[in-house]
């Protein structure tokens, strides 16, 4: 998949641009602050129909205006598609493919898009929120429909969750709230897909992301990738009392390989066992929104123990195994993988390797602010931005 043509309107800082891109690298050069990874964040939306910078969309959309606008015109080989996207402030965002309306869950199915940047580092060194947001974003690209599974898992969560705590403030406790059964029987049905998903997920991701670490490392540190998982005891660590385990306990060994039946009844069980503390608590304490998905090198977790360096390798060899799996995955061809300031922060030596990796790909799209910093295999062509305007396109020439 390439992006031939990228438009925005009133999108960040940008009253109106248009950026031609070719296939294989491209390079946006700008000083901080100008709009390099604002561009880089349009392209990006259409693949994950956010941001991977904040968590809702009114900060996209231009100071003054009340939406932004984003087109981009993709070639799958011979095969062009015109994508539109419109960001609200308030209210639901609209999309069109080809100029006719659609859902805008409708847009990841025709573009794929990677995007690596220095706010991946929280992916291994944050809270579980942030790996399961990786994963979850991860299964939609793969499969969209799984953005469905998701977002009936939350409206019941939700629901069941402000269940609990109307019972408590009630003072209801033990089995005196019937109806919270009905609620029960939704969240395992939905949350047993999800669990299931992200098992699947991380199996497949195990193989590529060794190979990964180690083209960018240069080392074998034997990292592994595994889920945590609630409904089987562990704790995510996110609240000290929701259950016995310690935080990082991966009580998953017995579901790695479960198939559906096993993990509901599983659920059921743990949420049997937890029905008291939720009523006392008003919270429901398990289901795959407390699921912490681990990362260990040596044998050790890479959230606190990894160096600086280690867990840069790590957070980027996640999203080149990602790359990889959509490639296999996609009839699109390639997923566009966009490296968004990522060469500062690294080495010469992981630079190269990254640089080979990423020239691998039928379109990168890279940010810097310092062109020196981008190694020459990826200079291609360059894009200079300045305050929200897109200064000039420069090909590389070949002597």
């Amino acid at each position: 998949m390439i992006v031939e043509h990228l438009s925005l309107v009133d999108f960040r800082n940008y009253a109106a641009a248009d950026v031609e891109l070719g296939p294989g690298p491209n390079v946006f050069v700008g000083r901080n602050g100008q709009g390099k990874t604002n561009l880089a964040e349009a392209i990006g939306f259409f693949a994950t129909l956010g941001s991977h910078r904040v968590s809702n969309d009114a900060p996209m959309v231009r100071d003054g205006a009340d939406a932004a606008i984003i087109r981009a015109r993709l070639a799958h080989g011979e095969r062009r598609v015109q994508l539109e996207a419109q960001v609200n402030r308030q209210g639901s965002n609209k999309a069109r493919v080809n100029g006719a309306p659609v859902k805008p869950a409708e847009l990841p199915r025709y573009a794929q898009v990677v995007l690596f940047a220095p706010e991946d580092l929280q992916i291994v060194r944050g809270d579980p929120s942030a790996r399961r947001r990786f994963a979850d974003q991860l299964l939609v690209q793969r499969a969209p429909r799984m953005a469905g599974v998701i977002a009936d898992y939350d409206r019941v969560l939700k629901q069941r969750t402000a269940l609990l705590k109307s019972a408590k403030a009630r003072g209801i406790r033990g089995d005196a709230l019937s109806t919270l059964d009905v609620w029960d029987d939704k969240l395992v049905t939905l949350g047993t897909q999800l669990i299931a998903a992200r098992l699947a997920l991380s199996n497949d991701l195990a193989a590529p992301l060794a190979s990964a670490y180690t083209a960018i490392a240069g080392a074998d540190h034997d990292p592994e990738i595994e889920w945590a998982l609630s409904v089987a005891g562990a704790d995510s660590g996110e609240d000290a009392d929701a259950g016995s385990s310690a935080p990082g306990d991966p009580a998953s060994l017995e579901t790695r390989d479960a198939g559906a039946p096993r993990i509901a009844e599983l659920f059921r069980q743990a949420l049997a066992a937890k029905r008291t503390a939720e009523l006392e608590r008003g919270l429901t304490l398990v289901g795959p929104h407390r699921d912490d998905l681990l990362l260990r090198i040596r044998g050790l977790p890479v959230k606190g123990y990894a160096s600086h360096g280690e867990s840069w390798s790590v957070a980027l060899s996640l999203r080149l195994a990602s790359a990889e799996l959509l490639r296999a995955d996609s009839r699109l061809g390639d997923p566009v993988l966009i490296l968004d300031d990522v060469f500062a922060e690294l080495d010469a030596d992981r630079r190269a390797r990254l640089a080979q990796l990423a020239g691998d790909y039928e379109q990168v799209v890279v940010t810097a602010a310092v062109e020196g910093d981008v190694p020459d295999v990826l200079r291609a062509r360059m894009v200079r931005v300045e305050a929200g305007r897109i200064l000039e396109s420069t090909e590389a020439r070949d002597d």
